[in-house]
């Protein structure tokens, strides 16, 4: 694949989606920078502003096997990952795949499983692959999980445990719409569904494809050390009890390359370092208070302001 061919899919499904997810643009790329770079990413915010909409118009855009999974207290391990089955015609047991057997995976509240429930998606998220009564089955290629959660409804609720916030790429929040673009949202949905009418702009083979691409795209060695600043930054920072892990770390830099890429450059700046910081970075760090979530007062915001930013020229 070469840039061009690159930015054509690219903007094909920023297009695609922005049809019936209105004044999203930053979000779409991010949610599109996660998708190409492998990670997985974690929708939180409030009830009706368009989690599911956008996961489901991401969805629709790729010619891509797509599954949906609402996430409640009584939902089994097996109700995602599939089980064995005992068949008295053959005297032999079947495995049926669960939802996990897919490209796309939409979790819907998740936090509202269990733990032993959301904890069958560790092995999904991390190493593509299901293991059922001793047996491993590799999952589909690209494998992309986008989570919802609703952060002011707790009642019922499991909060997701570390080692699963830190399998997400990203934690990203939809927000509500201005005026203008909420005159959009009623225009554009007053007669018609556009989610219904939706149809696929690119295959998985583009999107294995572009991620290739982007692990070409130049880091500069002051932009890598400004990188590792930040990450050592998070492990002795005095508000902060479990900072960036190693994971955290290569998901960070496979996330950056991406969304550079996506920024229509070959290389990596600093300023990408510190947009895709905080909903790369800030859902894995520990504060001893607890997650701190979408705070002004995050720990992570005072290492940015704090960590000294590189000048050179990145482009070599």
């Amino acid at each position: 694949m070469n840039r061009l061919e690159f930015e054509q899919i690219t903007t094909r499904l920023k297009n695609n989606i922005s049809t019936v997810v209105i004044g999203k643009d930053d979000v779409i790329t991010k949610v599109l920078t996660a998708l190409i770079a492998g990670g997985h990413v974690l929708l939180e915010d409030t009830p009706g502003t368009g989690k599911t909409l956008l996961a489901k118009s991401l969805a629709k855009s790729i010619d891509a096997k797509f599954k949906r999974v609402q996430f409640t207290p009584d939902l089994l391990p097996s109700d995602i990952t599939g089980l064995n089955i005992y068949s008295q015609k053959d005297n032999e047991f079947h495995f049926i795949p669960g939802p996990a057997f897919t490209n796309i995976l939409l979790a819907d509240e998740i936090n509202r499983a269990t733990p032993r429930t959301q904890s069958s998606l560790l092995e999904c998220m991390e190493e593509h692959q299901v293991t059922v009564d001793g047996e491993t089955r590799a999952l589909h290629n690209p494998y992309f999980v986008i989570a919802t959660q609703n952060p002011i409804e707790t009642a019922g609720t499991f909060p997701l445990p570390e080692a699963q916030l830190d399998r997400f790429m990203m934690q990203l929040s939809m927000g509500y719409p201005n005026s203008d673009e909420e005159l959009q949202l009623i225009e554009r949905f007053l007669k018609n569904d556009p989610l219904a009418s939706l149809s696929p702009v690119c295959q998985t083979e583009d999107i294995l494809a572009m991620r290739e691409f982007c692990k070409d795209i130049y880091i500069h060695a002051s932009v890598r050390e400004y990188i590792v600043s930040l990450i050592q930054a998070t492990r002795n920072h005095a508000e902060i009890s479990v900072g960036i892990s190693p994971r955290g770390t290569l998901a960070f830099v496979r996330a950056l390359q991406v969304y550079a890429s996506l920024k229509d450059r070959s290389f990596v700046t600093p300023d990408d370092v510190k947009e895709l910081a905080y909903p790369v970075l800030a859902h894995r760090i520990l504060t001893f208070t607890g997650f701190s979530g979408a705070s002004k007062e995050h720990p992570l915001l005072k290492i940015l302001s704090s960590v000294p930013v590189p000048s050179e020229d990145f482009q070599n």
